[in-house]
């Protein structure tokens, strides 16, 4: 019988919204109390007035296997995530070949849970080749374990194939995600449309190809009754839609990556690749009103939408060069920045972090209540540091953070009450 009893922290409570000093009790692996007494023979960990909240669950990790390990694997993406504070890795089903399979799920499934120190939980295609033409047997896949299903950025253009397996993913009660962005517009586009990309000589797509894609799921999710998550919503002419949707009650959420919370277009500047993501960054005003959104509740979830890519995919023209950039361990300090510039307040910020993500996928985890699992991150917020893209442990480093300045350390990760990560002090 394990008991820890963790004292001296700053317990950041998502469901209460609250940020308040005290102690948690976990035994076996499972939270127990809050602010009690220490029980007999438990480990006592002395917090030092670090925070001590719900370990993050990130919807949306690429792990590179099957097919390219070399960029990532269940090992590396495991360590990364424990020394960012993650503790449940939902990961994407666009490795090559695509998981569109029972057997391909299977793999995926026992390489998680040989390799990774935290929790994995897979999503499957939609579609089979991700190809938009004939939908997956959505039904044996959720039967192997599959939470969600989705293309990724293959937006599927047939929308009577669309229709057909939002319909019978409702008929299951299984959960489907979207990458809101109009394929026609997006077609050759590398930047978001505006001054900065007439600059630089680059193509660019509209804001609008979020907006016009987005209003064509919902419409398909007013028709089938689907439960829907948009993986990202990241420009202000989005925003309404969404808004009308939630309000006449379909079941649609939202979440948003963490580099179009933080950074903008302007960060391209000289064609720095590692800024090269998919959607493209956008303008600043974008940036400012979906993090409004995501304070009000309006976006749902935050995630780092990791996704790695080797050094020959980015040392190329902005053009030709691969989107995308690893956000596991750099997760939780990005975010902090909207802390630090009073714009959400901690226990909002592990809502669209912890919580919200739990809700989604109707997990246990996601909060400091009793009998929830001990899946917990335990961080110091105001630890200033440059990030050194070297010291990560991903395999592939692309990291448009390399260099910068971000304040939040993780001290200790812990998964199930077992420590799967500690910050070795200078």
């Amino acid at each position: 019988m394990t008991q820890l009893h963790f004292i001296n922290a700053r317990l950041i409570d998502p469901v209460a919204l609250t940020d308040l000093p005290g102690s948690l009790t976990v035994q076996d692996g499972v939270v127990t109390a809050q602010d009690g007494p220490a029980p007999k023979g438990a480990k006592v960990i002395d917090c030092g007035g670090a925070c001590l909240a719900p370990g993050l669950i990130d919807v949306g990790v690429k792990v590179s296997e099957p097919g390219e390990r070399h960029k990532e694997s269940f090992r590396s993406a495991g360590a990364a995530a424990a020394a960012g504070g993650v503790t449940t890795m939902v990961t994407r089903p666009d490795t090559s070949p695509p998981i569109d399979t029972p057997e391909a799920l299977e793999f995926v499934r026992r390489r998680a849970s040989a390799e990774s120190i935290v929790r994995v939980l897979p999503m499957a295609a939609l579609t089979k080749g991700r190809l938009g033409h004939e939908m997956t047997e959505i039904g044996f896949l959720r039967d192997a374990g599959a939470v969600a299903f989705t293309d990724g950025d293959h937006v599927v253009t047939d929308t009577k194939v669309l229709s057909r397996a939002l319909t019978y993913a409702r008929s299951l009660g299984a959960l489907v995600i979207g990458h809101p962005q109009d394929p026609g517009l997006s077609a050759g586009a590398c930047v978001t449309t505006g001054k900065f990309a007439t600059l630089r000589g680059l193509p660019g797509v509209s804001p609008m190809a979020e907006r016009m894609a987005l209003d064509r799921d919902i419409a398909l999710i007013e028709m089938t009754g689907v439960r829907y998550h948009a993986d990202q919503i990241t420009t202000a002419r989005a925003l309404p839609a969404l808004e009308r949707a939630k309000r006449n009650g379909l079941a649609i959420t939202a979440g948003i990556g963490i580099h179009h919370l933080t950074l903008n277009d302007m960060d391209v500047a000289d064609y720095r690749t590692f800024f090269k993501l998919t959607p493209p960054l956008r303008s600043e005003d974008d940036r400012q009103a979906v993090i409004d959104a995501v304070a009000t509740g309006l976006i749902d979830i935050i995630c780092s939408m990791h996704t790695p890519q080797d050094e020959e995919s980015k040392r190329l023209p902005f053009e030709d060069a691969a989107s995308g950039a690893v956000g596991l361990q750099t997760l939780l300090p990005a975010a902090l920045r909207l802390y630090h510039d009073d714009r959400i307040d901690l226990p909002r910020l592990f809502r669209a972090l912890s919580l919200n993500p739990a809700h989604l996928l109707d997990l246990p985890s996601g909060r400091l209540s009793e009998g929830a699992p001990a899946d917990l991150v335990l961080f110091d917020p105001d630890a200033p540091f440059v990030l050194d893209r070297s010291t990560l442990l991903s395999k592939s480093r692309n990291t448009p953070f390399d260099g910068a300045r971000l304040q939040g350390r993780v001290i200790g990760t812990w998964v199930g009450g077992t420590r799967v990560f500690e910050r070795q002090m200078a």
